[in-house]
């Protein structure tokens, strides 16, 4: 038996009962079984032997434990199975590209995480006196310097956990400038109709009503409908650029003119500024406020690597505003402004107990000093090449959304060249599980109907990039071949088959409890 190009054994047809493996995949065969811990047999083994306590429980009183304590028993060999075996039924970055438009997921580097694991970070406690960690500080105050320098801001807001979290400092600040003016008047955010969900949930959250903007046929904001919804109740407009439909805003320095002119804050979504950064600096176009995703931008671990950092850049308008702590030079050297006097008597308070991810920090220091100036440049244009090589391979198979033109960082399709075919969206991105890629982002942005949002990132090699056009070019042609079976019910080959998902979102089981056992009358 053979291997294909895209992982799929080959085999020859042949008749039911000679032993071809057809229906399998390359390591498939090799996947084990695996139960949930709870559900494995152990609960009376311990992986260590501990010795009997000298004291008693007696002074315990009715606290002392009268049943067992319902934790599973397992020795090392079977934890160390157990792990590693639910491990291969995930996908990873470190197994494959991973397609997820307005995510950027991409390869984490050796070295961030190497320097981030150095005892003099790694070890230090957020209650430990800043006497006593003077490293730290320094590198934030150098990581803040860069965020700023790429920016063209002059400040910046390192405290912001996430994305969405970065958000709402921008949107908090903006408010708290308003206020020190007295401009209570204005209650709303304009937001374009592609943007990321979390933007009017932020506004919202913020307490603005949210008003929606327009977009042209090409996928970018309607300057026209800005103008005319721009007025003295407009508090911010909120601009993903480059947008989610993966495109930059050529109207970008006449979207901030018309924002500014109307007396509003300009807060841009940076979650696309892997696309651009060592190319273009926001504050040259005139951008009050961005957050920066560090883990889209400089690489540092996106979720499961620990908690997130989405830094906030702040133009001179909203720095006074910016939430306490921040760092200040003083004649001791560096120090953070922890209370909202003196120099911070304008914050509009704190966004979280202490300054921020201090992990995170160092692998995106590490990732900024490891590539240089012209290094980063090359990660917005290789992420831009590696986009727009995807879809000029799958242009003339499946139905770009707006073909016209270059994308950006991410090339976005709709679902009109599956039209009559039966099969949805869905089932397609189903069907790359079995091909051992994870799915594109499905159905988003919503103003793109069955949209297939493509994100390959800078780091995929153009090897990687053809395995994964070859994969999807068949799929295609299995599409226009009408085998829909292959896609109605996929994926075939995974350990979990397709779920109802919409009875999973609505009756979601977050526990698990052991089978009821069933005492007979005899017993």
């Amino acid at each position: 038996m053979s291997m294909n190009s895209v992982g799929r054994p080959t085999a020859p047809n042949s008749d039911a009962g000679t032993g071809a493996f057809a229906s399998l995949t390359g390591g498939r065969g090799l996947l084990q079984d695996e139960a949930l811990v709870f559900e494995r047999d152990g609960w009376f083994k311990t992986g260590v032997d501990l010795p009997e306590p000298d004291l008693s429980a007696d002074d315990l009183g009715d606290l002392v434990r009268q049943e067992a304590i319902g934790l599973p028993g397992l020795s090392e060999p079977e934890a160390m199975r157990h792990y590693v075996r639910l491990s291969q039924k995930n996908h990873a970055i470190d197994l494959a590209l991973y397609p997820l438009g307005s995510c950027t997921m991409k390869h984490n580097p050796r070295l961030n995480e190497k320097l981030a694991r150095l005892p003099g970070f790694a070890d230090i406690h957020p209650l430990q006196p800043q006497s006593t960690v003077p490293g730290a500080l320094e590198l934030m105050d150098r990581l803040a310097h860069w965020l700023k320098t790429l920016t063209g801001m002059p400040a910046v807001a390192l405290t912001p956990k996430a994305g969405a979290h970065g958000e709402l400092c921008g949107i908090l600040a903006i408010r708290a400038a308003h206020e020190a003016r007295g401009d209570d008047a204005r209650k709303v955010v304009l937001v374009p109709t592609s943007a990321h969900g979390t933007n009017p949930a932020t506004a919202a959250f913020v307490g603005y009503s949210v008003r929606e903007i327009a977009q042209t046929a090409d996928g970018r904001v309607d300057l026209a409908d800005l103008e005319a919804k721009l007025g003295p109740d407009v508090a911010a407009i909120m601009v993903t650029n480059p947008n989610t439909c993966g495109l930059f805003e050529r109207d970008i320095i006449e979207i901030a003119r018309l924002t500014h002119a109307a007396g509003a804050f300009f807060y841009c979504d940076g979650a696309n500024f892997n696309a651009i950064v060592g190319r273009v600096r926001p504050g040259d176009l005139g951008v009050d406020a961005m957050h920066i995703n560090l883990h889209k931008t400089f690489s540092t671990p996106h979720g499961g690597g620990g908690p997130g950092a989405g830094p906030v850049v702040l133009s001179e308008a909203l720095a006074p505003f910016a939430p306490a702590p921040w760092l200040v030079h003083g004649p001791d050297g560096l120090a953070l402004t922890e209370h909202e006097v003196d120099d911070a008597a304008r914050a509009f308070g704190r966004m979280s107990a202490f300054h921020g991810q201090m992990g995170m920090f160092v692998r995106a220091y590490a990732y900024m000093r490891s590539h240089g100036a012209d290094g980063l440049r090359q990660v917005a244009e290789d992420a831009v090449l590696n986009a727009n090589y995807l879809k000029a391979r799958l242009s003339d198979v499946m139905s770009p959304a707006f073909p016209d033109g270059p994308c950006m960082h991410e090339a976005l399709f709709d679902d009109s060249w599956l039209e009559g075919t039966g099969i949805t969206t869905l089932d397609f991105a189903k069907a790359m599980i079995d091909e051992g890629f994870h799915p594109m982002t499905m159905y988003f942005p919503l103003v793109v109907h069955g949209a297939m949002l493509i994100e390959p990132t800078e780091t995929e090699s153009r090897q990687e990039l053809d395995r994964f056009v070859e994969a999807l070019r068949a799929l295609a042609g299995a599409v226009k071949a009408g085998d829909v079976d292959r896609f109605r019910n996929a994926p075939h080959l995974a350990p979990m088959r397709r779920l109802d998902e919409t009875l999973a979102a609505r009756k979601p089981r977050l526990r698990w409890r052991p089978e009821a056992v069933q005492t007979l009358a005899a017993e």
